[in-house]
């Protein structure tokens, strides 16, 4: 039976066989029957590789301090509120860092203010069962890599168009409008990094 750790580009968190290519954390979020109590536990999300050193570890072990999450790729992880790494992801968290202190050259030094504004971006509310903060914006204005949703469903915006996000990649396409105010879920300091040169990868199937 597939274990609830898949995350869509809304953050939630739900069951399906499909692993994703990229890993991450919100820390610790599971029950020893390996079932999720929490969204989210710490605001330091992030997205990690899924090989890493040679370390192994047992999925959702009842003795692990985090939850191990999968994404389809790094912009439905990026859609999600989640950042690249500092350890096993060292220098893709550099370029985004550095991108991140000339888009808000007033936060203090650190990884915590970073955190801490991202998690205002990303979630409703102060609860943890706050919806996704969503943004509206000209689709026009959006880079490449972002993540709006329509009718309830989340589409990638990719070299003119919109690819529609499942599980296992991406499905249906369609042209993208060059007129049209849509709901953005990639957090705006996030799409912000990726307008200034951050290209996030995206799954094969794009």
């Amino acid at each position: 039976m597939a274990l609830q750790n898949r995350v869509d580009p809304f953050g939630q968190i739900f069951a399906h066989p499909a692993r994703g290519l990229w890993l991450g954390n919100r820390g610790w979020l599971h029950s020893p029957s390996r079932t999720i109590l929490r969204p989210w536990q710490v605001r330091r999300w992030i997205i990690c590789q899924l090989e890493f050193r040679g370390r192994h570890r047992e999925v959702m072990s009842p003795r692990r301090t985090w939850t191990e999450l999968f994404f389809l790729d790094e912009a439905t992880a990026f859609a999600a509120g989640h950042r690249p790494c500092g350890e096993c992801r060292n220098p893709e968290f550099r370029r985004f860092r550095d991108a991140w202190r000339a888009i808000h050259p007033g936060d203090p030094f650190g990884v915590d203010p970073m955190d801490r504004r991202l998690h205002d971006e990303r979630a409703l509310g102060h609860g943890r069962k706050g919806e996704k903060r969503t943004v509206r914006a000209e689709l026009a204005g959006l880079p490449d890599g972002a993540f709006i949703t329509d009718l309830g469903r989340a589409w990638l915006v990719l070299d003119g168009e919109l690819l529609a996000w499942s599980p296992e990649g991406y499905t249906e396409r369609r042209p993208r409008p060059t007129r049209a105010t849509v709901d953005v879920l990639t957090p705006p300091s996030i799409l912000d990094v990726v307008r200034a040169g951050y290209r996030p990868h995206v799954h094969p199937t794009a």
